[in-house]
Formats: structure tokens, C-alpha cells, sequence
């Protein structure tokens, strides 16, 4: 199944085939393809049908631009994958990036907390002006 399917509105799954396929424009039967290809995985309803959602529709739009653009469908297969292990990626980053900013605000805090002022006359008379 596809990540996000949580329940929030653009991943519930509430188009039938032939409402999803028109949508995106190809004929059900080429939903049926991605399906077995591995490059869609829609919810199916207890009696077996299938059901889309608006990430779904979102995928098979994307599925549709690499095919235009020449790419077969093992290729739009993996440039998939690729772009979700990107998007994964680059949400870690920003993840650790935020962990080390709050890090250094830490030590920053932790710093002015210790931080004590001096007198000048308490300071030896070669550190003094």
C-alpha cells in the first residue's frame, strides 16, 4: 500500500476504477496494468473492487508524464521509487536539521546561563587596560 493511507482526505479511497481512470484520462484497463506492474496499489472494498484516492490520482498523473516522456513502465516503476526514497530522504535531513538547530540553541542557552560578569578590578593587573 501506498504511505500516507491514514485516514486524512487526500488518502481516502473513493473512486471507483472507471471514475479514476477518467480522470487521468486511460482506459481501466491500464489501471489494471499499473497494478500488476507494481506501480499502483489501490484499496480494495470487501467485495474485491478497487477503490482510488486523490494520491492515487496524483500518482497516476505522475505515471502518465514519464510515459509521454518516453520512460517504459520498469522505468516509471523505479523513478517512483527513487522519488519516494528522495522525498524520504530530504524529510530526514530537514528533520536533523531541525534536531541540530534546537542543539545549538541548547549550548547557546546553556552557555549565557554561565556566563558571569567580571569586574576589571578583579582581574589581574595584565589583563586589565
Amino acid at each position: 500500500m501506498a504511505p500516507g493511507r491514514d485516514g486524512a482526505q487526500s488518502s481516502r479511497a473513493v473512486y471507483v476504477i472507471s471514475v479514476a481512470a477518467e480522470l487521468v484520462g486511460v482506459h481501466p484497463q491500464t489501471l489494471r496494468i499499473y497494478e500488476r506492474k507494481g506501480l499502483l496499489d489501490p484499496v480494495r472494498t470487501g467485495g474485491g473492487n478497487r477503490r482510488y484516492s486523490d494520491e492515487d490520482i496524483a500518482r497516476l498523473r505522475r505515471i502518465q508524464e514519464l510515459t509521454a516522456e518516453g520512460v517504459n513502465l520498469e522505468g516509471v516503476r523505479r523513478l517512483l521509487w527513487l522519488e519516494s526514497q528522495l522525498a524520504a530522504t530530504r524529510a530526514e535531513l530537514d528533520r536533523v536539521r531541525a534536531e541540530a538547530l534546537e542543539a545549538v540553541e541548547r549550548t547557546h542557552r546553556h552557555y549565557r546561563r554561565d556566563l558571569v560578569p567580571l569586574r576589571a578590578e578583579r582581574l589581574p593587573a595584565r589583563w586589565r587596560g
